[in-house]
């Protein structure tokens, strides 16, 4: 095993970190509850870019009054339309308003795909993008449909 695999299979194990990262052999599940579930990736990764410093530093900074909660819950009306509607629900609770419905959401971005982006709205989404052999660099987003809080979760590259 590699060094790379290695620091990926320790983040795996210690951290619980999940990223979607090589979509080969993806799987997804239910909750006892009946919520479809993020996707489980194979064990080969991309590098994956975690946002959980950053984020944290927004939610200390609104739970302190130090930062108004109107700048931390601003989704612009396209992230809302792609939350409400291929949003996979999060198993924990918004971190601002304790809400239940966190969603994730995924964007993919590389040459020839829109200035804009693509929604990953599902896994054949996923398979395609991943298939057309081209590199490209998917962020993931998490969102509350409550309160319409916002941050980027992870980034990571898929290469074609």
């Amino acid at each position: 095993m590699g060094p790379m695999a290695q620091i990926s299979d320790w983040y795996s194990t210690r951290l619980g970190h999940r990223a979607f990262a090589t979509l080969v052999e993806v799987s997804t599940s239910r909750s006892a509850q009946g919520h479809q579930q993020a996707p489980t990736p194979a064990p080969k990764t991309s590098a994956v870019v975690s946002y959980r410093l950053a984020r944290q530093q927004v939610v200390d900074a609104v739970l302190r009054g130090d930062r108004p909660m109107e700048t931390a819950c601003d989704a612009q009306a396209e992230l809302r339309r792609v939350a409400h509607n291929c949003g996979t629900l999060l198993p924990e609770p918004c971190p601002l308003c304790d809400g239940s419905d966190l969603v994730a959401v995924t964007f993919a971005f590389g040459s020839s795909l829109p200035r804009s982006g693509r929604v990953v709205a599902d896994l054949g989404e996923a398979r395609k993008l991943r298939n057309r052999g081209r590199p490209s660099t998917w962020y993931v987003i998490e969102v509350c449909r409550q309160c319409w809080w916002n941050h980027l979760r992870e980034s990571f590259e898929v290469s074609g």
